[in-house]
């Protein structure tokens, strides 16, 4: 029950977000917005999610996951809610903000809460599903978010009915607390322990938010400079989206039998190796899908499988600040990818996948280094 009600509202938050990207870009493109300032625009969630972090950790030892979960949907619906009654470009600055403020405490209490009580035997396939529901969701968005054809203000309603809804669920959980931290530890000082004690593995929600972002921004505009159309286009830009949906689940359980280490290095060599072949193979939409859908079997997976080894990695009482290292990386990534790969374009169009195929490649030599530091220990 606990899980379910979980990854139920994490997918409803996946939807909330797939929804809300598509149909700002677009109202805010009919009011005559700039491509660059509408892109500057959708930092503001990530801005967010950096900036509340610091403050997250205390209250949740404090309060419990549940009153967390609770106020972060509060919060998403709210600003839901505001966003069809208020049409401007600054206040929807502002919500945009708090949304990204809602989102990472949600996401913040629940995927440490499921951290928490998640045997390690199980940890991968839990966490898979955790990333599933929101990829689920994430990708249903835009259909949502076409309904403003029918009118502007009903996917923004929408989104906050089914949230209230999820709100309403998790009621029903029992509240509980992370373990407590100790009494002579900073908040900086737990960070830094956590980085110490999981870095290879928090460097993979880093690269997740790079490739993904830099995938739904600058992949399309090499395919401009192919000379694919827009139709054709919109038929790509999904395939990557599906691999990972559909090999979350088995790379969890993978994950679980054969070990953290070798099912992430062979998935980030395998998307790496996927990527290159996109760089030497014919730029058809045929050999392009084929690749972006390999590459997403491989590294669709790459936040969940990151969060479960960095779980492996450190002791409870440092799941906490190893979970707000997750978000705020991913954030972090997701706002280089876009203006580093989209550099790479300028350069030439096929040093995007160079691009992300070296950003891949960075886990990998830390996952290298950390088994070599643990054999000399």
């Amino acid at each position: 029950m606990r899980f379910a009600v979980l990854t139920g509202i994490v997918a409803i938050s996946g939807l909330s977000q797939g929804m809300l990207l598509p149909l700002l870009a677009l109202l805010l493109d009919k009011q005559g917005i700039s491509s660059s300032v509408n892109g500057g625009h959708a930092a503001a969630l990530y801005a967010g999610v950096l900036l509340i972090s610091p403050f997250l950790e205390q209250p949740l030892g404090k309060y419990g996951y549940k009153p967390m979960i609770l106020l972060g949907i509060s919060i998403v619906i709210c600003s839901l809610t505001l966003f069809p009654l208020f049409p401007s470009f600054f206040i929807w600055f502002v919500l945009r903000f708090l949304i990204g403020v809602g989102d990472h405490m949600l996401h913040f209490a629940t995927q440490t809460w499921i951290t928490d009580f998640s045997p390690p035997e199980k940890r991968g396939r839990r966490l898979s599903l955790y990333g599933l529901a929101f990829g689920l969701g994430f990708t249903a968005g835009p259909l949502l978010a076409s309904l403003a054809s029918v009118n502007e203000a009903l996917p923004f309603f929408i989104g906050a009915l089914l949230s209230l809804i999820g709100w309403m669920a998790v009621f029903s959980l029992p509240n509980e607390k992370p373990r407590p931290l100790e009494r002579t530890s900073t908040a900086a000082g737990r960070w830094l322990g956590a980085w110490k004690g999981a870095w290879p593995a928090l460097l993979l929600p880093f690269a997740y938010g790079f490739l993904e972002a830099a995938i739904h921004s600058v992949f399309p505009l090499y395919a401009l400079d192919q000379r694919l159309s827009a139709e054709q286009i919109a038929f790509l830009l999904p395939c990557f989206s599906l691999g990972g949906i559909l090999f979350q689940l088995p790379l969890g359980a993978l994950s679980d039998w054969l070990g953290r280490r070798i099912t992430i290095t062979g998935a980030l060599l395998a998307g790496a190796g996927c990527f290159l072949a996109a760089f030497v193979a014919d730029p058809s939409p045929v050999s392009l899908a084929i690749c972006l859908f390999a590459a997403g079997m491989f590294t669709g997976s790459l936040f969940s499988l990151g969060i479960a080894y960095m779980t492996d990695l450190l002791p409870k009482a440092l799941l906490p600040a190893g979970n707000l290292l997750c978000g705020m990386l991913y954030s972090l990534g997701s706002m280089i990818g876009p203006p580093l790969s989209g550099s790479a374009v300028d350069v030439a169009a096929d040093a995007f996948f160079l691009a992300v195929s070296a950003v891949l490649l960075l886990p990998v030599l830390g996952l290298v280094k950390r088994r070599k530091q643990e054999k000399t220990a």
